[in-house]
């Protein structure tokens, strides 16, 4: 039987891969640069959100395993992967 949460979290990765797929796809059918870019550049979205969404399924999962101190830690990673990957 597979946990509750770490189905949610591979289907949230399942659902991440699909849409890279389809958009790969859409970009050779559209075989244009600048759309292709254009499906690019809404990846760079998509790929974020996944990660704060697994990322907190995951913490919320261990929230009873951990101690406060651990998780405060967690988060300050947490924190330090998003500003590294959403500062420009």
């Amino acid at each position: 039987m597979l946990d509750k949460i770490v189905l949610s979290m591979a289907s949230l990765r399942i659902l991440s891969g699909s849409i890279e797929i389809l958009a790969a796809l859409l970009m050779l059918r559209l075989n244009q640069i600048d759309k292709a870019m254009i499906v690019n550049s809404s990846l760079a979205f998509v790929g974020p959100i996944i990660l704060i969404s697994t990322t907190t399924i995951g913490l919320a999962g261990l929230s009873d395993k951990l101690s406060p101190s651990k998780l405060i830690w967690v988060a300050a990673g947490i924190g330090c992967l998003l500003i590294g990957i959403l500062k420009k």
